[in-house]
């Protein structure tokens, strides 16, 4: 049962990537609330024991999918703030894995200046198409992705591993995922137009994260 859950979100992936490609809204709409739920499926029926945390996670990103498919600026800050609570989960399921004996503090330092710097970056090249209001809300979202990014390099650190790997990988994904959103909704100059390479990298990212946690 889990491998048809597995191959039913490959699939729905795949249709959902041509439907943004084609930036066919009605067709991102039906398939895109299916994803999470297919992921969810699928890591309920791998484990014997799930971890809860983990699987709040994942809700709150499938209920951002949901208000993200909204037009303007109320539904964008709807599913930011989902999406944000689903980092924090996240935090909290990497947080429990982690042996911080295992991790020097100068790493704990260094990873959160890259973060912080590659945030600075993003948006002093989006700042110019963005109205104030939103600056410091996206500023902060993105930097809690980059927290997010932070606690599974620290849960690969202490305890190196293929899991522990590709949940990294899979965050880090998350995190071009989010970039990319923002350069599609608000850079007009950008060349990005479609939701394409979003859904691609994010689809990536969960199942990644969503896969290291089961092997690891």
């Amino acid at each position: 049962m889990n491998y048809l859950y597995l191959v039913l979100f490959v699939l729905v992936t795949a249709v959902h990537l041509y439907f943004s490609k084609r930036t066919n809204q009605y067709g991102r709409g039906i398939t895109k609330g299916m994803i999470l739920l297919l992921l969810l499926g699928f890591y309920l029926e791998c484990v014997d024991a799930p971890e809860w945390l983990l699987v709040i996670a994942l809700l709150f990103s499938w209920l951002g999918d949901l208000l993200l498919l909204g037009k303007g600026i109320k539904w964008f800050t709807a599913g930011g703030i989902s999406f944000m609570i689903s980092h924090f989960f996240f935090v909290l399921t990497y947080h429990k894995e982690i042996i911080w004996s295992n991790v020097p503090v100068i790493v704990i330092a260094v990873l959160g200046i890259i973060f912080a710097i590659a945030v600075a970056i993003i948006f002093k090249k989006l700042k110019q198409f963005l109205i104030k209001p939103i600056v410091p809300p996206m500023f902060l979202y993105l930097l809690i992705n980059g927290c997010m990014n932070c606690f599974a390099w620290f849960r690969l650190i202490s305890t190196p591993c293929l899991g522990t790997i590709i949940t990294a990988v899979g965050a880090f994904l998350f995190f071009i995922s989010d970039t990319a959103l923002f350069f599609v909704r608000f850079n007009k100059d950008s060349k990005m137009k479609s939701h394409f390479l979003v859904m691609l990298t994010y689809s990536i990212a969960e199942l990644l994260i969503v896969l290291g946690l089961i092997l690891a």
